[in-house]
């Protein structure tokens, strides 16, 4: 497959519930993007389909976002691209990006400050 990212994905830990038509699934989504996730899940999905997704944060809030499916890999997950974006929802995702690469590691690494956030991803799958 090309690569057709134009944003730099970072590497996160966090619960996200995710609704297509009549299905309703938790998962994990594994990295993100100012314009996308990849959601770690064995559940199919359909590349194209539209979806309603739930990101919990760092600070236990849902965060909410509407995306499409650009590409799936069966028993492994899925990509996400997000579409009709407020502004505010950027924000939030570049808050978001900005908690994760406050470190001195390189771009991509995820900068772990484990006080007050739980990433043990349990409960998700």
């Amino acid at each position: 497959m090309s690569e057709r990212r134009t944003q730099a994905r970072f590497n996160v830990c966090l619960d996200v519930c995710w609704q297509a038509s009549a299905t309703h699934r938790n998962a994990r989504v594994a990295d993100i993007s100012e314009r996308g996730c990849y959601v770690d899940t064995i559940l199919e999905v359909t590349e194209g389909e539209n979806l309603s997704l739930k990101i919990r944060m760092p600070d236990s809030e849902w965060f909410e976002v509407e995306g499409v499916v650009t590409h799936h890999w069966p028993q492994l997950g899925f990509g996400v691209q997000f579409v009709t974006l407020t502004e505010e929802q950027v924000r939030r995702i570049q808050g978001l990006i900005e908690l994760f690469t406050q470190s001195d590691k390189p771009q991509g690494e995820a900068a772990w400050n484990v006080e007050g956030i739980d990433i043990s991803c349990h409960d998700v799958m």
